[in-house]
């Protein structure tokens, strides 16, 4: 590991870091997201870690509560996808979540919500962020941002109106875990469940991610309600297309969604 990696605050006792990836733990940032929009492209992925974040943020700008003790860290690359395959990295990074989060959680609690939430028991434990620049231009960014409730949940009360409860990950952890529940190790397992993903899409193209995070999907076949910018729309969650987009079944007839807010009974 390098000596940023291992700066003040960072816990050294973890297995081996993976030799292809960078690793870079801060005691604190604003958020691993605008750190990464600081660093230039790195020369292979690099993995940006906090203990604690000052201004976290999800999707559409929304504040993301990040304590210490929970999981902050953001993928740093060049994209190695055509700018309109880029938001399906977010089922690679779902899939991996759940992978890995199932060394702490019965495979059996979580499922994955569209298009980038891990749900635990039916709340949120997990959420995926993704930002690119330079679409376009040679060496442009692709920045993975993951935040995980590990040591504690933000309250119900700051979260908007339909949101899904929030779950930490310490309140419902196997004791008899093969790893401690440390960012650190999330961070050395996920490191590893993301890149066999990304090789299983290189391998065997996007269909093999959908099925799989079909078969973990919350919601499919059931009765869902998604926010548009110009309204919601009701109906059946049917599946996934071949590009990704929730197919919305309505009296009128398949809907195809390509970004939204899912909200479930």
């Amino acid at each position: 590991m390098s000596a940023e990696t291992v700066a003040a605050g960072a816990q050294t006792d973890a297995p081996d870091w993976p030799d292809d990836l960078d690793f870079v733990h801060l005691d604190a940032v604003d958020s691993t997201m605008d750190e990464a929009a600081r660093r230039p492209v790195p020369d292979r992925p690099t993995w940006i870690a906090a203990a604690r974040q000052t201004k976290a943020r999800g999707r559409s700008g929304r504040p993301w509560t990040s304590e210490t003790g929970n999981f902050a860290a953001t993928r740093l690359s060049t994209a190695d996808r055509p700018p309109a395959d880029l938001a399906l990295y977010s089922f690679v990074a779902g899939l991996a979540l759940f992978d890995t989060l199932s060394v702490w959680v019965p495979r059996d609690l979580l499922t994955l919500k569209w298009p980038n939430d891990v749900l635990v028991d039916g709340c949120k434990v997990a959420g995926i962020l993704l930002e690119s620049s330079g679409v376009g231009t040679a060496g442009h960014r692709l920045a993975i941002g993951i935040g995980i409730n590990v040591a504690s949940a933000p309250p119900r009360d700051s979260l908007p109106e339909g949101a899904l409860d929030p779950i930490a990950l310490a309140d419902v952890a196997r004791a008899d875990a093969p790893l401690p529940l440390r960012p650190d190790r999330i961070l050395w397992r996920l490191s590893q469940d993301f890149e066999r993903w990304r090789r299983d899409w290189a391998e065997n193209g996007f269909d093999s991610l959908r099925r799989a995070w079909i078969g973990r999907a919350a919601g499919v076949g059931g009765p869902i309600r998604v926010r548009l910018p110009n309204g919601d729309l009701t109906g059946t969650f049917e599946t996934l297309d071949p590009d990704g987009c929730l197919v919305l079944g309505t009296p009128g007839g398949p809907r195809r969604i390509a970004a939204g807010e899912v909200f479930l009974p």
